[in-house]
């Protein structure tokens, strides 16, 4: 198993990504902390987790942009669990507006909640990993989207270019302690995985599939996985990296055709 015994503290946990990473932390061997704005739903979540592979599963309430929520939320999954030395921040809202139609407080929200929130529940949990001689692992959820710019994207995919930065920043002041931090950067992913265009589809999605080389849409498990690896020892070697896990989105105008004799 790639973390036995370890403990993973997931921020979002009740949500697409943060749940399916729960749960492949688990199989893994790691006891999870849930954490998430939505108690209820974290709790939810953390019952039907329960008693996978025999590790034990917590829930904890708050919101990751407030200094205050999130050290109180680590003091009880200590309380819980003892002091987790596995981070993700799989936490995020991704709105959609033009930047004419911004108001500032909105602007303001999603990067409190993604790039705050991100730095904050890493910053509680490195502390103590250095007072502790502790060699954590962190791995940011970040987004594709950080390095595509799209119409009604400025301040989701500006936030995700300012969580990339900010890990490679943590990679370089945390690693003389023997902490890594990464990131995974996702394509698009939905409830169930799409395969093929249709025009029961959104636009966006059908145009997605075609620029994926891989032909469909991913689904929290992708994510998961990478993220198991990377907080594991068998990426030990590894830190300031954003992974992509796109199905190869990312690479570049993926759905233009050859161009060997264009005139």
């Amino acid at each position: 198993m790639l973390v036995e015994d370890r403990i993973a503290f997931v921020t979002g946990g009740a949500g697409r990504l943060g749940g399916a990473i729960a749960e492949v932390l688990l199989r893994e061997g790691a006891h999870v902390v849930l954490a998430d704005r939505n108690g209820p739903a974290a709790k939810a979540r953390a019952e039907e987790l329960a008693g996978t592979n025999g590790r034990r599963v917590v829930a904890v309430a708050g919101d990751v942009s407030d200094k205050a929520a999130v050290a109180r939320m680590v003091e009880e999954s200590v309380a819980a669990l003892g002091l987790a030395d596995i981070v993700v921040n799989a936490h995020g809202i991704f709105p959609n507006c033009p930047v004419l139609d911004y108001e500032p407080d909105a602007w303001d929200e999603i990067f409190a909640v993604n790039v705050r929130g991100s730095m904050l529940t890493i910053q509680a949990h490195a502390r103590r990993w250095i007072d502790g001689g502790i060699k954590g692992a962190a791995v940011n959820i970040s987004s594709g989207a950080a390095r595509s710019a799209r119409a009604g994207g400025a301040a989701y995919t500006g936030s995700k270019a300012a969580v990339n930065m900010m890990t490679e920043v943590m990679a370089i002041e945390f690693g003389p302690h023997g902490i890594r931090v990464n990131a995974v950067a996702p394509g698009l992913i939905v409830d169930d995985v799409v395969t093929s265009e249709s025009p029961d589809l959104h636009p966006y999605v059908n145009m997605m599939l075609q620029g994926t080389p891989l032909r469909r849409t991913g689904k929290g498990e992708d994510i998961a996985e990478a993220v198991a690896f990377l907080a594991s020892d068998r990426s030990a070697w590894t830190t300031g990296a954003i992974l992509e896990i796109t199905g190869g989105s990312h690479c570049g105008r993926t759905h233009m055709p050859l161009t060997q004799n264009l005139r």
